[in-house]
């Protein structure tokens, strides 16, 4: 889905890449004390203890604890994530956060994404931000943008700020990094400080200050492998997350996107996660992407299950193993938000119905192949079974899997059932044009 002029960030996995990585770490993430850190789906948990700066009842004891009063609200996030690229080829605008009723069942929006360069925050995508002039039909408001507004903001910023005018209590994020623009935190590592500053002036410059309650980081992976490879060190996300706490204070969120994969010695014990969880509002575990067709001739698996299954493809890749791990690590249950994929993953070249079949590459998709979205996967490949706490469907000789609202209902319960702080989802085009996904999340 990568725009000819506009770098999008997708959150996938890519084999070949990750395997390089791998290779090319081997002796740091996996001879030392480090582990490796991979993506929503990919990596083990291993026999890590109790981070020594959690009590036994794993409540942060250090010095910049997030206040009890800000994590209240525990169950009731609603998080969903907006790209600033869907305004071109998607043609999702703000305005259909609002036309679609999902503005009203959402508490909080990820904005993604922002760049991370030379070790600084740095704008994504400055037209779609802030420069874009906006119709009156495309408006938030039914008024267009002019050139001449004497706070000289347009774009995306604009229009979320009319959003948020229609809805105060809703909250606004600024998304960094990314598959695509992780490889920047490497270098913002090695400076904490530095780094915290840029993302403070930028993400609260008098421009738009009004419109960002508080910044995301989606760091894929730190000291391990994404689409590039870290090697930071265990302790290095840690040290960013501590600094941007420390420069964005209490009254700001500061949230962050992790590792899903719960694999042994994988990308989840490449890093303190229970160490660097006293310093964030909440964690979004990508609890998707566990599977797809970047693995070109299968088995086909669920990208998002919610539990494992006979015949799953790897053990710690469903969102039970990877929360219940969390939780063992020290990580509180209402820091950590449930993910769910408003998109399917799919295979062409299949034969078989159910999981685990053979297949000759990924099936056709709307802009990327092997991906849809679920509002045109639910008429164009109805759901015909379910596995693991997740629906699949069989057309033709393509196989997909995707969440429906049946399915989002029961990973509801089960968010509810382990006391976890909410949900998000990736991301708010995929839905149907009246929020039949959203509408499932309660």
């Amino acid at each position: 889905m990568l725009r000819p002029h506009r770098k999008r960030a997708p959150r996938r996995l890519i084999a070949a890449a990750t395997a390089l990585c791998t290779a090319a770490l081997a002796g740091t993430l996996f001879a030392g004390s480090a582990s490796a850190h991979p993506s929503p789906a990919t990596t083990p948990a291993g026999t890590a203890a109790r981070n020594p700066s959690l009590s036994p009842t794993g409540v942060p004891t250090a010095t910049h604890p997030v206040t009890a009063a800000r994590t209240a609200a525990a169950g009731n996030k609603v998080v969903g994530y907006f790209t600033n690229w869907g305004i071109y080829g998607r043609n999702y605008q703000v305005k259909n956060i609002e036309t679609s009723g999902s503005a009203a069942r959402l508490t909080h929006i990820n904005y993604a994404f922002g760049n991370v360069q030379g070790g600084k925050c740095a704008i994504g995508d400055s037209y779609a931000d802030y420069d874009k002039a906006f119709t009156a039909d495309q408006s938030v408001d039914g008024k267009a943008d002019t050139w001449d507004d004497p706070n000289g903001l347009r774009g995306n910023f604009n229009q979320l700020r009319k959003l948020k005018k229609l809805h105060p209590d809703l909250k606004v994020l600024w998304s960094f990094g990314g598959w695509t623009w992780s490889g920047g935190f490497g270098e913002a590592a090695k400076n904490p400080a530095a780094f915290a500053q840029s993302c403070y002036d930028l993400v609260k410059d008098k421009r738009w200050a009004d419109v960002f309650d508080g910044i995301d980081v989606d760091w894929e992976y730190p000291n391990a492998c994404g689409l590039t490879c870290d090697t930071s060190g265990k302790d290095a996300f840690t040290g960013v997350l501590k600094a941007l706490r420390e420069k964005f204070g209490q009254s700001n969120l500061v949230t962050a996107a992790i590792t899903a994969d719960a694999s042994d010695g994988g990308k989840m014990d490449a890093t303190d996660y229970a160490g660097a969880a006293q310093y964030v509002d909440w964690y979004d575990p990508m609890t998707y992407d566990y599977f797809g067709a970047w693995d070109a001739k299968g088995p086909t698996a669920p990208h998002s299950p919610l539990t494992s299954y006979d015949g799953i493809p790897k053990a710690g890749f469903n969102s039970t193993d990877t929360i219940a791990k969390l939780k063992k690590l020290g990580v509180p249950s209402d820091k950590l938000l449930l993910g769910i994929g408003f998109y399917g993953r799919g295979w062409s070249g299949v034969t078989q119905d159910a999981p685990g079949g053979t297949a000759t590459g990924a099936a056709p998709g709307t802009y990327e192949a092997g991906i849809d979205d679920y509002k045109v996967l639910k008429s164009r490949c109805p759901a015909t079974g379910t596995v693991g706490g997740t629906a699949y469907a069989k057309c033709g000789d393509q196989w997909w899997s995707y969440d429906t609202p049946q399915t989002i209902g029961n990973k509801m319960a089960y968010k509810d059932a382990q006391g976890l702080g909410g949900t998000f989802f990736w991301e708010l085009s995929g839905d149907t044009p009246d929020g039949e996904l959203i509408k499932s999340i309660k």
